[in-house]
């Protein structure tokens, strides 16, 4: 799953520009019911032969030392990709990348801020400042993102703190309201307001927070650091990825995709900073945490001027996603595609960790990646085969951003029209017997009924989000899609076991604690149970087959934010 929440923290990382491309709101057409096609001879074979040793196999090769954590546009990472491309080979699937191959390859480009010429520094300006500039130091107090369209950038401006840097009309909330940050530096609180959780998750992203600075003419940022965000991803884990650099991808005149020269710079602070950043304000640091807390901190000018300076080195390297179509045995259906998605990349290693420096991602996402070869597989010895086509996407770069997926999203290799859903498959934790699903997205569009039938199908419950404040359905590649247009599910295993010793929410917090984005995330980690990933592996296949099947396209449900957002207006 994609990194560190600097999907929300840090503009540094990629979230995307939509050209909506989906769904209107036809009246849909007679079909057979979900449940009459999931009772098939053949539905039912084909979950048969699902094999959990089939998951441990592939996880344990994608997992290995040797590929050295797949990090995007390294060697271990390319051996991985040949090896899925290889499988879909092996399947008889049809290659769906560049020049009739199964490899898309994305350019990039890389930033990393030289942090020996890099610098933040506050001079107060208030009646208690002492007008001398305060040095803050490079990993300790603060950390900066490189820039992907300059060597060298430097901005000197007054900072004015915006909350959540947040306008959302239809929420009649605006924490610019009574601000002027026009040629100033705007800080901001990580988060949201206590919105519904679409809204809340879509506002939380650094895109829209950054379009929202510019709108305002911003000319920098500062992202704080509080208790939440520390409880989240803790800073001293944002210094720590700081190993490896930032991407974009290219477009074909070879601009960085998402750069927004606008803004001079951008730093993030950790939580002793962020209170010297607040001493001598209006507000304390403490006093906006706690408002925070409520869903409204409070904006105001900072009695303060920041200077950002940085200094960017960077290159440019490709990395491929990998993709496979398996053709529909429907002549009126087989041109439109349902995407089973995965990200294959993980955080490759850290030269200076002591001891083993691999981040191997088993469970992320090397499980995403074996559930989606096993259910390709499945599919692909159908007779007859899902009526519509079925497209099979393994991405790069999705911990740098759901890079690799956004680039697909918007550099599609079947025509962008012909996507009607997106089942995205990301870290299955198989540490209990799974007895029900979570399925982020599923109650924004008709794919909730899918869901639904394939989880009746299995007798397993559907439960609702146990973490909203965790913003996961912006947090991995189903998003990309969801900002084409295109109805999106992502499932995850919920916290029910069928084992009554077992404690699901224990088991998975103190994973999160100890092997998430860490070297322990290996195939060495006790308690995996490869035949509750085989049950999990089913109800992922029945989602895709059940979307395939059935004649009406998916569509967003009426008045759904995601929906109005981003999907094409009836002309």
């Amino acid at each position: 799953m994609n990194s560190k929440l600097t999907l929300m923290i840090s503009v540094g990382l990629s979230i995307f520009l939509l050209t909506p491309a989906s769904r209107g709101a036809e009246k849909p057409p007679t079909q057979k019911p979900a449940g009459s096609i999931l009772s098939r001879a053949s539905v039912s074979a084909a979950m048969a032969a699902i094999r959990p040793q089939a998951i441990r196999a592939h996880m344990g090769f994608l997992a290995d030392d040797l590929l050295a954590g797949r990090g995007t546009a390294t060697r271990g990472y390319d051996v991985a990709a040949r090896y899925v491309a290889a499988q879909f080979a092996a399947m008889g699937l049809k290659p769906a990348g560049d020049d009739h191959s199964f490899l898309q390859y994305v350019p990039f480009r890389t930033a990393h801020a030289d942090e020996s010429k890099s610098t933040l520094s506050l001079t107060a300006t208030g009646d208690k400042g002492s007008k001398s500039p305060i040095a803050l130091k490079y990993r300790e107090d603060f950390l900066l993102r490189g820039d992907f369209g300059r060597q060298s950038v430097a901005v000197t401006a007054p900072v004015v703190f915006v909350g959540y840097g947040i306008t959302a009309p239809s929420e009649h909330y605006d924490d610019y309201e009574h601000i002027d940050a026009k040629g100033k530096i705007v800080a901001l609180i990580f988060g949201a307001p206590k919105f519904d959780s679409a809204l809340k998750a879509h506002y939380t992203s650094s895109l829209q927070k950054i379009k929202n600075a510019i709108a305002h003419g911003a000319v920098g940022m500062i992202v704080v650091d509080d208790p939440v965000l520390e409880g989240l991803y803790p800073f001293s884990k944002r210094v720590r990825d700081l190993r490896t650099p930032d991407f974009r991808w290219l477009d074909p005149q070879g601009a960085a995709h998402n750069f927004f020269p606008q803004i001079k710079g951008v730093a993030q602070l950790n939580v002793d900073a962020t209170r010297r950043l607040f001493d001598g304000a209006a507000y304390s640091a403490e006093q906006v945490f706690e408002a925070a807390k409520s869903g409204r901190p409070p904006a105001f000018d900072l009695p303060l001027i920041a200077t950002i300076e940085t200094v960017t080195q960077s290159r440019e390297v490709r990395s491929p996603n990998i993709l496979a179509t398996l053709e529909g045995s429907d002549p009126g259906l087989a041109h439109e595609h349902v995407v089973y998605s995965a990200h294959l990349d993980h955080l490759g290693v850290s030269e200076s960790a002591a001891g083993d420096g691999i981040y191997n991602g088993a469970l992320d996402n090397a499980s995403g990646i074996a559930i989606m070869l096993e259910t390709a597989r499945v599919l692909s010895q159908m007779n007859p085969r899902p009526r519509r086509s079925i497209l099979f996407l393994a991405v790069t770069a999705e911990e740098d951003g759901l890079l690799g997926s956004d680039y697909f999203a918007n550099n599609p290799t079947v025509d962008k029209r012909s996507i009607v859903a997106n089942v995205n498959v990301d870290e299955d934790k198989m540490l209990w017997p799974v007895r029900d699903v979570v399925v982020y997205g599923a109650d924004h569009s008709s794919l909730g009924r899918v869901v639904q039938a394939a989880a009746t199908r299995l007798q397993l419950a559907v439960s609702p989000d146990p973490e909203p404040e965790q913003v996961i359905f912006v947090r991995s590649d189903q998003y990309s899609f969801v900002q084409q247009g295109v109805p999106s599910i992502m499932p995850n295993p919920g916290f029910k076991s069928l084992d009554p010793a077992i404690d699901p929410h224990a088991l998975s917090e103190k994973w999160e604690k100890t092997r998430y984005h860490e070297v322990g995330d290996d195939m060495s980690q006790p308690g995996l149970d490869f035949e509750s990933a085989a049950t999990f592996a089913r109800f992922v296949y029945l989602c895709g087959y059940l979307i395939a099947e059935e004649t009406q396209r998916p569509t967003w449900n009426p008045g759904d934010f995601f929906g109005i957002q981003y999907a094409p207006k009836s002309p």
